[in-house]
């Protein structure tokens, strides 16, 4: 059995001191790092994709990364497992990476599968039963080694061959990461961001979102799906949806994840306010209901005429005007 394995590593602590804990016993590690719309710690310089690459390098050990696209979302509108407390389909999540690592042990020629999981960490997912589902529907059975309670579950198959030495292992169990935090002083790792992990779909309000957009759309895309992230969301009616930025920031963002996909989007002209973009099936006369809505989000004082600017996709539609005061109060539901 070859001393190689793929590390599914996310850049935060478990992870990070399960793969020196393998590589100390001279093991070639190939890390495997998912980017996911979900984390909490995507796009940013510091998030954990960054971090995973941080620490590849600093271990000197490779580096591949898979981005979880429509497939994923498609496996979180029906998950096998169901979800947890919100829309995090926790067992069927670890199903899906742990598919994904068994293909590129195939492709590199690693002989198992390692992981940061620790028992009883996560209630859903790092339970004695749920890694056995987990192994089982990945078609790992007996090849995914938890180096961070290994003590506390049954011998792997490296583990009872000789690759992996079981009594060098650890049998931490539980939500506390005091065990951690001591091996990573003495590990000499620091700077480990989302150390307890980040994933909206655990976030009661961006599960709203999420369940409103599997009910109301059923075709799509990565950046409908994206657009969740952003600003505040309003059904205008079953098949259409109003997204307004909070911020400059989020304006910025909302341009850029839409100006070149055909998307309404509305600007402010001559007023600090929101940038709109309107999603689904959109006819003009919503054109004022869009409109209403972003003064009434706006700085725009009292009796002063807006100007908007609307375009589809990259091309200027048309420009329209409303009167702060005289907009009423438009009959949207906020999701």
């Amino acid at each position: 059995m070859k001393k190689k394995c793929i590390a599914l590593v996310s850049g935060g602590l478990d992870s990070t001191i399960a793969v020196k804990a393998i590589l100390d016993q001279d093991v070639e590690i190939v890390a495997l790092n998912f980017i996911t719309p979900f984390c909490t710690c995507t796009s940013r310089a510091s998030g954990c994709s960054h971090q995973a690459t941080k620490i590849a390098k600093e271990l000197d050990i490779e580096l591949m990364v898979i981005y979880k696209g429509l497939e994923y979302v498609d496996m979180i509108r029906n998950p096998k497992y169901g979800y947890g407390r919100n829309m995090n389909p926790c067992v069927d999540c670890r199903i899906f990476m742990h598919r994904e690592a068994k293909m590129l042990m195939e492709e590199t020629g690693a002989s198992f599968v390692m992981t940061g999981e620790v028992l009883g960490q996560r209630p859903m997912s790092q339970r004695h039963d749920t890694f056995r589902i987990i192994e089982r529907d990945s078609g790992l059975e007996g090849l995914v080694v938890r180096p961070l309670s290994a003590g506390l579950l049954p011998p792997t198959i490296p583990e009872l061959n000789g690759v992996i030495d079981r009594s060098r292992l650890l049998d931490i169990s539980g939500r506390s990461r005091k065990t951690q935090i001591s091996l990573a002083e003495e590990f000499g790792i620091r700077d480990y961001p989302c150390a307890s992990g980040g994933c909206l779909l655990t976030d009661a309000e961006f599960a709203k979102k999420l369940k409103d957009l599997f009910e109301h759309n059923g075709s799509y895309t990565l950046t409908d799906v994206k657009l969740l992230r952003v600003g505040r969301h309003f059904r205008i009616d079953k098949s259409t949806k109003l997204i307004l930025g909070r911020k400059e920031e989020e304006n910025k963002e909302l341009v850029a994840l839409t100006r070149d996909k055909g998307y309404h989007i509305f600007i402010p002209g001559n007023f600090p306010g929101p940038t709109a973009v309107v999603t689904g099936n959109f006819a003009d006369p919503l054109e004022e209901t869009v409109v209403k809505t972003m003064v009434k989000y706006s700085k725009l004082k009292e009796g002063y005429e807006a100007d908007v600017d609307y375009l589809c996709g990259n091309t200027l539609k048309k420009k329209l005007k409303v009167v702060k005061g005289l907009e009423g109060d438009p009959p949207l539901l906020k999701i």
